[in-house]
């Protein structure tokens, strides 16, 4: 029989979850904020994402202007912002991952991969 008909453990147990969902929460804010790139042809085009996945900035170097072919260009955005969105979701995975398995194995936040 366990002393105090396991309710310590219980509390113990609920203080545990309130933490991790806290901790959660602020490495959620933590990557709202944090910047990540992407690039395609060779930096001809530079996209630069929240590590939540927003669409902050895009860079077109003009060597990558051409009137006569827009449909590259706009390849090269398209890979760029791809490119800048998987780095945004490691960076996601790397800082909620241990979160997520901290919870059960999944985190049960829409939008997000695990």
């Amino acid at each position: 029989m366990i002393p105090g008909g396991g309710q310590p453990n219980m509390q113990q147990l609920l203080q545990q979850a309130q933490k991790m969902q806290e901790d959660l929460a602020n490495a959620q804010e933590e990557l709202a904020r944090t910047e990540v790139d992407g690039q395609a042809g060779g930096g001809l085009v530079k996209a630069t994402v929240t590590g939540s996945g927003e669409l902050r900035a895009l860079k077109i170097d003009p060597k990558a202007v051409d009137p006569e072919d827009t449909e590259t260009l706009a390849d090269l955005v398209v890979a760029a912002v791809q490119a800048a969105n998987e780095n945004a979701q490691a960076l996601q995975q790397q800082k909620l991952g241990p979160l997520a398995q901290g919870l059960g194995g999944g985190s049960g936040i829409p939008g997000l991969p695990f």
